[in-house]
């Protein structure tokens, strides 16, 4: 499927709007509602804010970057399934009272691990492709 910088922007908004809903369950724990790690939800409701905004920085510089048609796909979809992968597993480690540091334990922190570690090969990936677009952009003179 091809990446499109408003498909970014709708996917970053969707991982904002995660991000935000996680907030509600911070907000009961900081006020002792609800029983939880007041760290884990708020990491939780910052992953999603945070990482949508990322999603829609890079859609904003879209076409200031030089990359050819599918690295522009890999870059897209790197640094959606690393928003989406954030802010899902900081809700399940939350909920859970797991972290996802190491695999094994509990079928939640496996699974909160796996997620973590595909955002860190998106993140990684993604953020690789961005200085590469503005580094070719940069030398071509297309300032």
């Amino acid at each position: 499927m091809r990446a499109r910088p408003e498909t970014m922007i709708f996917h970053g908004a969707v991982v904002i709007l995660l991000g935000l809903l996680a907030g509600f369950p911070y907000a009961l724990v900081v006020t002792g509602s609800l029983a939880g790690s007041e760290r884990a939800w708020r990491m939780a409701h910052l992953e999603g804010v945070l990482n949508g905004l990322l999603v829609i920085v890079v859609a904003a510089v879209w076409d200031r970057l030089a990359l050819d048609g599918w690295k522009r796909d890999v870059l897209a979809w790197s640094l959606v399934l690393m928003a989406y992968g954030n802010v899902v597993a900081s809700v399940i480690g939350a909920t859970f009272a797991v972290r996802g540091l190491e695999p094994g334990g509990s079928p939640s922190n496996t699974l909160v691990y796996l997620l973590f570690m595909m955002a860190v090969v998106g993140i990684v990936v993604g953020i690789g492709l961005v200085a590469e677009g503005a580094w070719k952009r940069r030398r071509s003179g297309n300032s």
